[in-house]
C-alpha cells in the first residue's frame, strides 16, 4: 500500500545490548494482551513472547487471528523490556512488574523518539475485545461489504471492498483498497457494534461500526499514533474494486521498461544484463518499510525458488525513506534475509512521487506498493498490477494466485 500518514513503522531484527536483569529472569512465557491507547481508545493486540536458549533474548509474535507474525529479538535494558523494530523505525519500551508491562510504543526518526502511545500489557490474557462470554449479540456482518472511508481533515475519500467471515461473535476479514489491504483484522460482534483490530507494527489499527436499523454500517477508524477516520458500509455481494490491471499504465510511446540500479552490496543490475535475456521479468516495485509488499514478498520469494528454473527472473525496486545506501542498504539487506529472497532488490530512490518519477519515467505513476512489473521474453511489458490482496483477504488472495500464475505460465510457454 501506498504510503499513507496514518501508516505506523514496525519490525526487523534487532541486536541484544546491554546487559541483563534480574527483571528478565521474571517475564513469563506465553500469551500477552496489550494495548495501544490514545483518544480515549484502546487498541487491542495480542503477543506471544518466550525466552530464547541464550536466556537473554525473546522472540515475540504478534497474533492476528490465524497469523503469527515475528518481531524478532527482545531484550532486556535498565529493567525494561525492548522490542526493537529498527526496519520500520519503532520499538515498544516497557516495564515489567507482577506480570504486567508498562510503557510506550515509539515511533523513531534517526534514533528520536518522535510520537508514542502508551502500551499496556497483562501476562495470561488472551482474548482481543472481550473475554469469552461476555460478547453476546445476533447480528451477523459475514459477507461483502461496499465500503467508504472518509478522511474528516482532508474531506478525502476511498472506496473500499469490506470482506469478513463471522462464526458466533468472532469476526475476521480485512477492507481491500485500490491499493492494497488491511491485512488481518480480528474482532467481535458484541450487540449492535463491530471491533476489529490488527498489529503489525507497521498497522496498528482500530475499527469499531455500530449497525444500524437499515442494516448498513456506520463506523470510525483509528490508526497509528494521529490517523482517524468515519466510514460506512452496505452489505453488497457484488461490490468490487477497479481493475488492478488497469490503474498504473505506461505512457504514449513505451512499451519497455528500462532500469538499471545498485543492489544492497553496490552491483548494478539491469534489465539489459545477460541472465535476464529472452526470460520472463517480474519487476516487483516495493519498500522495506511496506506491510503490504511483504505479503507480496511471502508469496514471490518462495514461488521465485520453485519456478526459476522455468525461465523465468524476479527484479526488486526498493523505494526507501531515504536515498542513502547507507541508511538503507541494511535494511534491504535484513529484509532480503527475513523473507529468503533469492532475487536481487536494487535501491532505486526515495518513495516520493518525484524519485519514482525519476525512476520510472515510462510509468504514469507509482500509486501503490507494491507494484508488480509483468515483461515477457521479447522484454515487452505485458501487464501492470498495482497493489497486492495479501492473505488476510481471502477468497481475493486466491484469485490473485491463480491469476498470477496463469499470466506467468503463459508468458513462459510463448516462443
Amino acid at each position: 500500500m501506498r504510503v499513507i500518514n496514518f501508516v505506523i513503522a514496525f519490525f526487523a531484527i534487532g541486536s541484544i545490548f546491554g546487559c541483563s536483569s534480574s527483571a528478565d529472569k521474571e517475564l513469563k512465557s506465553g500469551t500477552w494482551r496489550a494495548t495501544l491507547s490514545r483518544d480515549n481508545q484502546e487498541l487491542p493486540l495480542l503477543l506471544e513472547i518466550s525466552q530464547n536458549p541464550d536466556k537473554k533474548s525473546y522472540t515475540v509474535f504478534s497474533v492476528n487471528g490465524e497469523e503469527r507474525l515475528q518481531l524478532d529479538s527482545a531484550y532486556f535494558e535498565n529493567d525494561s523490556l525492548h522490542i526493537p523494530m529498527q526496519l520500520f523505525d519503532s520499538e515498544i519500551v516497557a516495564a515489567l512488574k507482577n506480570d504486567k508491562l508498562s510503557g510506550s510504543y515509539n515511533r523513531l526518526q534517526e534514533g528520536s523518539v518522535i510520537a508514542s502511545l502508551p502500551f499496556q500489557a497483562v501476562f495470561g490474557e488472551n482474548y482481543r475485545f472481550f473475554k469469552e462470554g461476555v460478547a453476546k449479540g445476533d447480528k451477523n456482518v459475514n459477507g461483502k461489504w461496499l465500503t467508504v472511508f472518509l478522511n474528516p481533515a482532508t474531506g478525502d475519500s476511498t472506496v473500499s471492498v469490506g470482506n469478513f467471515i463471522q462464526k458466533g461473535n468472532q469476526v475476521q476479514g480485512s477492507f481491500l483498497t485500490p491499493t492494497g489491504d488491511y491485512r488481518f483484522l480480528n474482532g467481535n460482534i458484541n450487540g449492535d457494534s463491530l471491533f476489529l483490530s490488527t498489529f503489525d507494527g507497521s498497522n496498528a489499527m482500530l475499527f469499531k461500526a455500530v449497525i444500524q436499523p437499515d442494516g448498513t454500517l456506520k463506523g470510525e477508524q483509528w490508526s497509528g499514533v494521529k490517523g482517524y477516520k468515519t466510514w460506512t458500509a452496505k452489505l453488497n455481494p457484488d461490490a468490487k474494486l477497479p481493475d488492478a490491471t488497469k490503474l498504473t499504465f505506461l505512457k504514449p510511446g513505451f512499451d519497455k521498461v528500462n532500469l538499471s540500479f545498485p543492489d544492497s552490496d553496490g552491483k548494478t543490475v539491469s534489465l539489459s544484463d545477460p541472465q535476464y535475456k529472452d526470460k520472463v521479468v517480474i519487476i516487483q516495485i516495493l519498500g522495506s518499510w511496506c506491510p503490504n509488499c511483504m505479503d507480496e514478498t511471502n508469496f514471490l520469494a518462495p514461488w521465485y525458488d520453485k519456478n526459476k528454473d522455468r525461465g523465468v527472473e524476479i527484479i526488486g525496486l526498493a523505494f526507501e525513506r531515504s536515498d542513502k545506501p547507507e541508511v538503507s542498504n541494511p535494511k534491504i539487506k535484513k529484509m532480503i534475509n527475513r523473507f529468503g529472497m533469492n532475487y536481487p532488490v536494487l535501491l532505486a530512490g526515495t518513495n516520493s512521487d518525484e524519485a519514482t518519477a525519476k525512476a520510472l519515467p515510462m510509468l504514469n505513476k507509482v500509486m501503490s506498493y507494491p507494484t508488480t512489473i509483468f515483461i515477457d521474453k521479447k522484454g515487452k511489458v505485458r501487464e501492470i498490477h498495482t497493489g497486492f490482496s495479501g492473505p488476510g483477504t481471502g477468497e481475493y488472495y486466491d484469485q490473485f494466485v491463480e491469476e498470477f500464475n496463469g499470466l506467468v505460465s503463459k508468458m513462459i510457454a510463448e516462443k
